[in-house]
């Protein structure tokens, strides 16, 4: 075998070893020189290129990563049905023991909120008009919509959402809410509008900064700091709290629920919601590395419930977000793939290929039911 030539024989063995217990997904595979073939019997759902030797040797490896990379760099390309593609990523291999040890050792050497801190700086701390490249032109909303439909708006799908979270929180003008992770302004901005007093957290410069803005801007009753939730020491405590996908950046639930006991008054409730999975720590090693470095990780609702049980807490209701966050990401991919020209222009190629595998693949996850999805609301009793 030539670093031209395709390990032909292991991709048979791995496809037919991968598709055993499974439908089976055709699809072929280009090497840079001499022809290609297909796996599996019909038309192939989608192609992987490889464009040079680098590619091949990803390919090759049969390693997720690897193949990952290369395509961020454009080693390897996939052309056809990319969500048909990352449907069946777990084709290639995930084995990285030293890869999630290097997750936790910097919590330790750091400490758990500054490990925090540049973990999550290291997604948002870009351009606003990177993310807003992708979402909802009417709320800026970075977490899922609330469909009706599945061929609603997405607009329309994130107002419901936010009007659910101010419902659920039996908001009225006046009340101070305190928002986790204000992001660029959706609860801010639709709940200000209302009447609501909101002071949100965040943990991202750019962030702050496009809040800041939005507030002046739009006279609103609110205000943003640049805190830790954990560290975060108001002088009277809230009405409610409002926590959009921010559980999935705070895995230890007995920490942050006592943290929401201080926080918030007698009487007072909170809405969250987050992506879930069945296993704490399960998350690709690629999203781990290169989308959300550091100890984030999906949510685990039965042993978050064992904690709401052990605290002063009352869970008041549950429901299942997962279809609703699967349209969500189609719908950013698709708005993402749309503006591939603008995107490039702006931040790269490597930028569009970095969140084109993240949102389709998020896409993937929850259609298939390997990531799941939550909303749920606590009471503190008086």
């Amino acid at each position: 075998m030539t670093a031209q030539t395709a390990d032909w024989a292991a991709f048979q063995r791995r496809y037919r070893a991968f598709f055993r217990n499974r439908e089976e997904v055709p699809f072929r595979v280009q090497p840079p020189t001499g022809a290609g073939r297909t796996l599996g019997a019909g038309e192939p759902a989608f192609e992987l290129i490889a464009r040079d030797s680098a590619g091949l040797a990803a390919l090759n490896s049969l390693d997720q990563v690897q193949v990952a990379l290369a395509y961020l760099d454009g080693h390897v390309d996939v052309e056809g049905d990319i969500f048909a593609a990352l449907s069946v990523r777990g084709f290639f291999g995930d084995f990285h023991p030293i890869a999630w040890v290097n997750r936790f050792l910097p919590s330790f050497v750091r400490g758990k909120t500054e490990h925090d801190r540049r973990s999550i700086t290291a997604h948002y701390d870009r351009d606003p008009e990177f993310f807003l490249s992708f979402l909802d032109t009417r709320h800026r909303c970075y977490t899922q919509g609330s469909f009706k439909t599945d061929d609603e708006p997405l607009e329309d799908a994130v107002t419901r959402k936010l009007d659910i979270a101010i419902e659920d929180l039996g908001l009225r003008p006046g009340d101070r809410v305190l928002e986790v992770g204000g992001g660029w302004g959706a609860f801010v901005e639709h709940a200000g509008r209302k009447g609501i007093d909101v002071t949100t957290l965040t943990l991202s410069e750019p962030s702050e900064l496009y809040l800041k803005d939005l507030i002046s801007r739009e006279n609103l009753p609110a205000r943003v700091e640049r805190k830790h939730i954990l560290r975060y020491k108001p002088g009277k405590r809230f009405d409610a709290i409002v926590n959009m996908g921010v559980t999935e950046h705070l895995p230890d639930y007995r920490a942050s629920l006592r943290k929401y006991q201080q926080l918030l008054r007698p009487g007072g409730r909170i809405y969250l919601d987050a992506l879930a999975m069945r296993a704490k720590h399960r998350m690709s090693t690629f999203m781990s590395r290169y989308i959300y470095p550091g100890v984030s990780t999906p949510l685990l609702l039965h042993d978050y419930l064992r904690q709401v049980a052990k605290s002063p807490f009352y869970l008041r209701s549950v429901n299942d977000e997962r279809h609703n966050y699967y349209l969500t990401c189609k719908a950013w991919a698709q708005r993402l793939d749309a503006a591939h020209d603008d995107i490039v222009a702006g931040w790269g190629e490597q930028a569009y290929r970095q969140f084109r595998l993240f949102l389709w693949g998020s896409a993937a996850g929850f259609n298939s039911g390997l990531v799941q999805a939550y909303r749920w609301t606590l009471d503190l009793p008086e």
